[in-house]
């Protein structure tokens, strides 16, 4: 008599269960990660309230808070893309001031006088491509630490803007392109518009594209995503120019707000930027990416200098906060990444 083997069908899932997934996605999952940053902003909003009143919540100090974090908030979607693939770029405030030197120099504004202020635009935002394609080459294809190589690209854009403006701050005269620069659509300016833009730009690039997925599995298995037959080096390269392209947006926004083009432009907009990102829920070691996020942090330290200011707090106060709340959402991203992994290994295999 032989021995039957009869297969036990797989229990089918509860509603309850069903509800306790989605429960766990909810608290776990990236809406929970943008409603805490939610939380957190509507709370810097509610002591902005409290310390400072009606000043504070004032429709023009709202604009100012929004046109505050437009240039930053461009530079900071370049380097979602970036951190997201598991690199990083220190160089994108150096760019900024070089772009803003070599966008305003006067043969440049003379020829966009002649034709179209466009021309200072499309001048910078070449500058920016042309040096994060350097970037990319140099970590991609020569094999350099992007933090040594952005480093280096960091003191060098930095040294070239010194030299090409001879350390002086080169004024912007073209009153077409200053004009377009300080205007008001719906009465809100203009910077602000070009960082929603960028945003949703952006979130659409990374959420909704192959170009998007592609950058996510590279930051989180470079070599799987080689076999998986992705040309690693030259999306690299790509992602550079990309947040190159963002640092040259943001040096024109840059230059059309204060009306010049200087060196000094884009100092240490690198680190706002990289606290913006990490704090918005992107994992430093890559593989996660969220442009919504970047955004709400990119409007949380905003808010949070936005209130400083408004209570003559010292500057030294202000950096050391910052740098608390970067700690602390690493630490938060360390925690959040060692739970997941556990969960992965004690998960049982069903054959």
């Amino acid at each position: 008599m032989s021995e039957q083997k009869t297969q036990a069908a797989a229990p089918a899932a509860s509603p309850a269960s069903g509800g306790k997934a989605v429960v766990q996605n909810l608290l776990h999952g990236p809406a929970a990660r943008s409603l805490g940053l939610v939380v957190a902003l509507a709370v810097l909003f509610l002591i902005g309230a409290i310390t400072s009143g009606d000043r504070f919540m004032s429709a023009d100090n709202m604009l100012v808070i929004l046109r505050y974090a437009s240039i930053i908030g461009v530079v900071s979607v370049g380097v979602t893309f970036v951190i997201t693939a598991g690199g990083i770029d220190l160089s994108v405030g150096s760019l900024m001031g070089l772009t803003s030197v070599v966008a305003s120099l006067a043969v440049i504004q003379s020829a966009a006088t002649q034709s179209t202020w466009l021309l200072m635009v499309a001048v910078g935002l070449v500058v920016g491509m042309l040096a994060g394609f350097i970037n990319g080459v140099i970590i991609a294809y020569g094999n350099v630490v992007a933090f040594i190589a952005t480093v280096a690209m960091l003191v060098a854009a930095r040294g070239l803007a010194e030299i090409i403006s001879e350390r002086r701050t080169l004024l912007v005269t073209n009153t077409d392109f200053t004009g377009i620069m300080r205007d008001d659509i719906l009465g809100i300016p203009v910077l602000v518009w070009i960082f929603a833009v960028v945003a949703a730009a952006g979130w659409f690039l990374l959420n909704r594209t192959t170009f998007g997925r592609r950058t996510v599995a590279i930051g989180g298995n470079i070599e799987a995503s080689r076999l998986a037959g992705i040309k690693v080096k030259r999306h690299l390269v790509s992602l550079y120019v990309l947040a190159g392209l963002t640092a040259g947006i943001a040096g024109v926004m840059m230059m059309g707000r204060t009306t010049s083009g200087t060196s000094t432009h884009g100092l240490l907009y690198e680190l706002d930027a990289i606290a913006a990102v990490v704090v918005g829920g992107t994992l430093l070691a890559g593989g996660r990416g969220t442009i919504m996020g970047t955004v709400l942090g990119v409007l949380i330290f905003s808010t949070l200098t936005n209130v400083f200011t408004q209570n003559n707090m010292d500057t030294s106060v202000q950096s050391l906060i910052k740098g608390a709340i970067i700690v602390t959402a690493v630490m938060l991203q360390q925690r959040f990444a060692v739970r997941k992994e556990r969960k992965a290994k004690t998960k049982p295999v069903r054959s």
